[in-house]
């Protein structure tokens, strides 16, 4: 996925010739793009050549640069973090939708807290994100204003509590066995909680969707991305708990129809 590349940077490469064939020859493919992200962060020389060389090593782009484009935006990231792919810029124009000013969205499993700093940006709502790792904590917290740290809703405040208007989470979705099959810029450089999932990769989302049903409003909704051969698996799921689900593209979206009860 090609980055966009701020205007007048392009040219400021002193050798775009070599910096390009040493970055398409440690296999990026959109290796002018990068460069001229690259050169664009900084004017000096030593420090541009760190950046090249940690790419050149395997750290993805983001981590190397700082930041992550995300939904039109840039976002702080850091190594150990996991950065926010495109394809989930879909779930954050869904939650769009849904939400009005002044409602209370909760982003769980936050990582760069990227998801709700989206929504944030377009609508003016009571955030909260919410993160059990400490590394992604911190970054989170250089993105959105309030972020609270622990497993899934612990650290939230009870007194939200069936006042959730949404809930929007990327959980941990990779099944176990597959995560040696990621590239390796996820699999080497990104944390394994961010992308374990368990043995069918929805342990975390059956979680959830569980306990959700305590701090949903009788009119809220949990929008969640995973795969696009989980996403069936999880409305089945879902539905048996008492809610009404539906699925878009890989996003799948749930809503109270009754009082969610625990899964069989």
């Amino acid at each position: 996925m090609a980055r966009h590349v701020p205007p007048g940077h392009a040219d400021r490469l002193t050798s775009p010739v070599s910096l390009v064939e040493r970055l398409r020859a440690a296999g990026c493919v959109f290796a002018e793009e990068e460069a001229a992200l690259l050169q664009a962060e900084t004017d000096d020389p030593a420090r541009l050549e760190a950046m090249v060389q940690q790419r050149v090593d395997g750290l993805p782009l983001e981590h190397v640069l700082g930041w992550a484009e995300f939904h039109g935006r840039r976002y702080a990231v850091e190594p150990g973090v996991f950065v926010p792919r495109p394809r989930t810029e879909h779930l954050v124009d869904l939650a769009l939708k849904r939400v009005q000013p002044g409602a209370v969205v909760v982003d769980l499993c936050c990582g760069s807290g990227a998801v709700g700093a989206a929504i944030l940006a377009e609508v003016e709502v009571e955030l909260y994100s919410a993160e059990l790792d400490p590394v992604a904590v911190a970054v989170a917290r250089r993105n959105v204003p309030r972020v609270v740290e622990g497993d899934l809703f612990d650290p939230l405040p009870a007194s939200l509590k069936g006042t959730v208007d949404l809930i929007v989470v990327i959980a941990p979705y990779v099944p176990t066995d597959e995560i040696a099959l990621l590239p390796h810029e996820a699999r080497d450089f990104e944390p394994l909680l961010a992308l374990d999932g368990g043995p069918d990769g929805l342990d975390l989302v059956r979680r959830i969707v569980v306990e959700a049903g305590d701090w949903l409003a009788p009119d809220g909704a949990l929008l969640t991305e995973v795969s696009d051969e989980q996403a069936p698996v999880v409305v089945a799921f879902a539905e048996a708990a008492g809610y009404a689900a539906s699925i878009d593209d890989t996003v799948v979206t749930l809503t109270r129809t009754g009082t969610p009860s625990p899964l069989q």
